[in-house]
């Protein structure tokens, strides 16, 4: 891994390092190809501009994915399929007290569920790798020693607590809690006897007052910072770690990304990138900052708010061309209101069409588009979809039946479980509305439909219309308590389809109960 550096006799955005103290860092024996853009020539690595399209998803693997931050990871895939470019996949693990293994390999089993299969990084490989920020740090190193040698870098010893006052002194006064520089002048001889004191330091990045940094942000439009109300930010942690806004920057740059996609809660992080960026001569990947999701109370979503990950999802029985129909159109819009493939939600999703303002969650809409994708899976695919739950109560020879059956009735397996044990056993849960309109019929209406059964068998319509002449009923009087007494619901499938899979024996015996004699 070789660091790019800017040479020439303009700064190409302000604050860089000069041209003539910029130097190759790379393996030994390497030396960096040039390649010329707009008047700089660029060591290394190409210009933004010139790059090919790739955006990427960085998740940190500390816990399993949630409907929020696979939102992130599907936008990021759709710009990059509908584009012909690069879906990257990168596990920012430098935080080595939170991050798991497990995480990582059951964040990457969601997305290849959710069909948002990466081009590069873990198990796809590519020109970048290691694509496991723990894996990094040699890279990290050779970053962190160019800025210290330039003199963009230093040590700061100060404590947590000296810190912690500062902050609350300023936001007393009103003043963005920014560093106040108070180890920016040590010398050179004051740092080397601290740290042989064994004083723990951090490393911090040096911003110039009187500055503005500005961007175009994709959502947000123009953005602009002023570098006062910055100051000097941690770059490297005291334990050697590096800080999550300068891993993330550096791989950016270095693996290509051209489009970072990613919640307006790291608006904030992408001026120091930027200016981190600048001085190193790296290219900057454009920007979009997308409205967070909120939930009911208006805290955005998160595992610890209690959002529902991608795998209790998957356990319930959502599919996931249900999931990514309903994320790709929460704070986004669509023509169409249709299901959609993957393929098909790429080819409309555009920056354009994002709001700004905050996206509610709703999970009746996530039902709604459940139920559609139900409404285009094939009989085969209902069955497999259901089968783990239904499958040992369900008679080969009455899986078609039952599947025509329930299907407009069902959203998740475990309904379809509901039924297959109304139908498939003798066991019947009565629920109390049903009762009441048991009771409301009276026996002699029971009577009567037993007597309707043995004449007419499993034919629903035939036994309905007796009732029908017999007792002078009609409309909810007719049907809902028939339905309640042969299923213990008022409400389901068509009667018509499942009192032949009830079968006459069963509904008989269920009638009897309510009659006395």
């Amino acid at each position: 891994m070789g660091l790019l550096t800017l040479v020439n006799d303009i700064d190409p955005a302000g604050g860089g390092i000069p041209a003539r103290s910029l130097h190759w860092i790379g393996p030994p024996g390497t030396t960096p190809g040039v390649r010329r853009g707009r008047g700089f020539r660029y060591h290394g690595v190409l210009p933004m501009a010139l790059r090919p399209f790739k955006t990427r998803f960085a998740p940190s693997p500390t816990g399993l994915l949630h409907l929020g931050n696979i939102r992130t990871a599907l936008f990021n895939y759709l710009l990059a399929r509908q584009a012909g470019g690069t879906f990257l996949l990168r596990l920012e693990d430098t935080d080595a007290m939170r991050g798991h293994e497990k995480f990582a390999r059951a964040l990457e089993e969601d997305l290849r569920w959710l069909g948002l299969a990466w081009d590069e990084g873990p198990e796809a490989g590519g020109g970048h790798a290691p694509y496991a920020q723990s894996e990094r740090g040699h890279v990290y190193k050779e970053y962190f020693a160019a800025l210290e040698s330039k003199g963009l870098a230093y040590p700061c010893f100060c404590s947590e607590h000296e810190l912690a006052i500062a902050r609350k002194t300023a936001l007393a006064a009103g003043r963005p809690p920014r560093y106040s520089g108070k180890c920016r002048a040590l010398s050179r001889a004051e740092t080397e006897a601290r740290f042989a004191r064994g004083e723990p330091a951090t490393l911090r990045f040096r911003v110039d007052d009187g500055r503005t940094v500005e961007f175009d942000d994709k959502v947000r439009e123009r953005q602009t910072f002023a570098t006062s109300d910055i100051g000097d930010f941690v770059i490297r942690r005291s334990d050697g770690t590096p800080a999550f806004f300068f891993c993330n920057a550096i791989d950016d740059a270095v693996m290509g990304v051209t489009l970072v996609v990613r919640g307006e809660d790291h608006l904030t992080n992408t001026p120091r990138q930027i200016l981190l960026l600048q001085a190193l001569g790296l290219p900057a990947p454009e920007y979009a900052h997308i409205a967070l999701v909120v939930g009911a109370d208006g805290a955005p979503l998160s595992k610890r708010t209690g959002s529902r990950s991608v795998q209790e999802l998957r356990e319930a029985g959502y599919l996931p061309v249900a999931i990514s129909n309903y994320l790709a159109r929460v704070g986004h819009t669509y023509d169409s209101n249709a299901l959609m493939s993957l393929p098909v939600l790429a080819q409309n999703f555009g920056l354009s069409r994002l709001g700004r303002a905050p996206a509610r969650y709703d999970e009746t809409q996530l039902i709604h588009w459940q139920h559609e994708a139900l409404l285009h899976l094939s009989s085969e695919e209902i069955w497999n979809w259901m089968e783990a739950r239904v499958g040992a109560l369900v008679p080969p020879d009455k899986r078609p039946a039952f599947m025509d059956a329930v299907r407009a009735n069902v959203t998740f397996p475990a309904d379809a479980l509901h039924w297959a044990q109304i139908v498939f056993t003798d066991a019947l849960t009565v629920s109390h509305p049903a009762r009441e309109s048991i009771d409301a019929a009276g026996e002699d209406f029971f009577d009567v439909a037993r007597r309707a059964l043995e004449k007419h068998g499993a034919d629903f319509k035939a036994v309905s219309n007796m009732l029908r002449h017999q007792l002078a009923v009609s409309g909810k009087a007719l049907f809902q308590p028939l339905r309640a007494a042969l299923t213990g619901e008022l409400d389901g499938p068509e009667m018509a389809k499942l009192l032949p899979l009830i079968g006459v024996d069963r509904a008989r015996e269920r009638l009897s109960k309510f009659v006395m004699s």
